[in-house]
């Protein structure tokens, strides 16, 4: 069964909003978009969210577009409206999982040369060209991506170091969890060996934070909150030393048709599952 092309609310609602006229339908929106912020003012919300943009070729295929690469153009326009949906609500760290290295290695030529045009010339240019501006971080393997790409995510990087809205945005390019503990271990043991110890004194001292320094993320906190789009209910990948605090929330339509609703919908889902204790057993 395909997944919707856009929001519609749960339960005995959807038949007739599906019957309703576009301004009606409009109005709707809003007035179920004003109830849901009224229910969560004054309720706990993520300090940093993820976001698992999962989809976009699915949701090209089902709107009949001629190739993939126009899901992820899509698909990648709408990273900023995610990114103003988080800021209107106060969230000031935000972690995009654009595309993941096996990803990048499993499609074919042309889709990937594609994409990298779409994240340099429509996600990175956007960002850093926002007022105000959202500080940019990058992970994943950005050396081992084509030289145009690597660059534009670095300058994006460098040119928004100083940015201090205290908005911050990290942009997984590339990106693989695994891959990324592993790099954050080498550095650690490179780091620790240039300072002259010896393997058995590592092994004696190392700790979590250790590794953690070395990590894509040091210095912001730990996710809250990762939002995944298309029905999956997997991580992928993504963020697995840092998200074993954060709550899991799963939508079921493409991403790019993940709608504000949807977004308020999860910031809902996780104020009231932090309000209930957690359960340990």
């Amino acid at each position: 069964m395909p997944l919707r092309k856009s929001w519609l609310p749960p339960g005995r609602l959807r038949g007739p909003i599906r019957r309703l006229g576009a301004p009606t339908h409009r109005l709707a929106v809003q007035l179920y978009q004003r109830r849901l912020r009224r229910q969560l003012a004054g309720r706990p919300l993520p300090r940093h969210v993820g976001l698992i943009i999962d989809g976009n070729r699915r949701w090209a295929k089902e709107e009949g577009l001629a190739s993939p690469s126009e899901g992820h153009r899509h698909g990648a326009e709408h990273i900023w409206d995610a990114l103003t949906w988080c800021r209107a609500a106060g969230i000031e760290h935000v972690t995009v999982f654009v595309c993941s290295a096996e990803n990048l290695a499993r499609r074919d030529n042309a889709e990937v040369t594609a994409l990298m045009d779409i994240i340099e010339h429509r996600v990175v240019t956007r960002i850093t060209a926002a007022d105000p501006p959202w500080q940019v971080h990058i992970a994943g393997l950005v050396d081992m991506l084509p030289d145009t790409t690597s660059s534009a995510l670095k300058q994006a990087a460098d040119k928004t170091r100083h940015c201090s809205t205290g908005s911050h945005v990290t942009l997984c390019v590339g990106y693989g969890g695994r891959q990324e503990i592993t790099e954050a271990v080498r550095s650690m043991l490179l780091e620790r060996a240039a300072a002259g110890m010896s393997l058995p004194q590592l092994a004696q001292a190392v700790t979590e934070d250790d590794i953690a320094r070395h990590l894509s993320g040091d210095g912001q906190p730990e996710p809250d909150l990762i939002i995944r789009t298309s029905g999956e209910q997997r991580m992928s990948n993504f963020l697995l030393w840092q998200s074993t605090g954060a709550y899991l929330h799963f939508c079921d339509c493409y991403w790019p048709a993940f709608e504000e609703i949807d977004f308020l919908r999860a910031l809902r889902d996780f104020a009231a599952r932090t309000a209930a204790p957690p359960d340990l057993w």
